[in-house]
């Protein structure tokens, strides 16, 4: 593991500095490149390729596949009226756009079926962790009052983590400063950084968060054998 951070404000800072690193570094070209992303925001002609995602659960373990050639999401005209007039549509399908046109390293999401406030995110695991390789799935909800009001999201797939619980719950300290400019992109990248480097000093699983700091090589193998259990197809 590359760090451990004492507190979660160190954790999500370093991750967002990461990320306004990232977008300057990458303004020209992604500016050059946008007039070829044919994506429409228009309710009335709506069409998204994303990633699909089959999962099949047998016996605790599950199968993934991403295939980005055969699926889209297309809004029908009931869902259309639905979503018309609420600005937390508009702002979901610009994260949309945007995930799609420049997803983060090893992470994936969009809608389940025709549900623009339900989403599916997949995380790889992070190669300095004992979570590499596996594929771990989170269901995502997204409020009306989204973005100023927080999303809700958790892990389905399970895994052995101090700021995690078996029921997929994420510590809820982590979303104690959220701001409406932190994308679900953005809080996917945190997540992501937090199975590397989880927050001890503040655990949602005390046990798991004392393993950590006694004997952290038990921890990684618990971790490293739960991954290989749920989250390897």
């Amino acid at each position: 593991m590359s760090r451990n951070y004492d507190n979660w404000d160190r954790l999500v800072g370093a991750v967002l500095q990461r990320e306004r690193d990232r977008e300057v570094a990458r303004a020209d070209s992604r500016s050059t490149s946008s007039s070829s992303i044919s994506i429409s925001l228009d309710f009335d002609e709506l069409s998204l390729s994303l990633p699909r995602e089959e999962q099949n659960v047998e016996n605790g373990r599950r199968n993934s596949k991403l295939d980005s050639s055969n699926s889209s999401y297309i809004a029908s005209s009931s869902t259309k009226d639905e979503y018309r007039g609420l600005p937390s549509a508009k702002r979901i399908l610009n994260e949309l756009k945007d995930i799609q046109r420049d997803p983060p390293a090893c992470i994936s999401a969009g809608p389940v079926g025709r549900d623009l406030f339900h989403w599916q995110a997949t995380i790889i695991g992070p190669v300095d962790s004992p979570y590499a390789g596996g594929i771990f799935l989170l269901n995502i909800h997204f409020p009306q009052g989204y973005p100023f009001e927080m999303l809700k999201i958790a892990f389905t797939t399970k895994i052995f983590h101090p700021n995690i619980n078996i029921n997929g719950t994420i510590c809820p300290a982590m979303f104690e400063d959220f701001q409406p400019a932190h994308t679900i992109s953005k809080v996917l990248l945190i997540i992501s950084a937090l199975l590397a480097d989880p927050v001890v000093d503040d655990p949602l699983v005390p046990e798991i968060a004392y393993l950590y700091r006694t004997n952290k090589k038990k921890y990684q193998a618990i971790a490293r054998s739960w991954t290989q259990k749920y989250a390897l197809g």
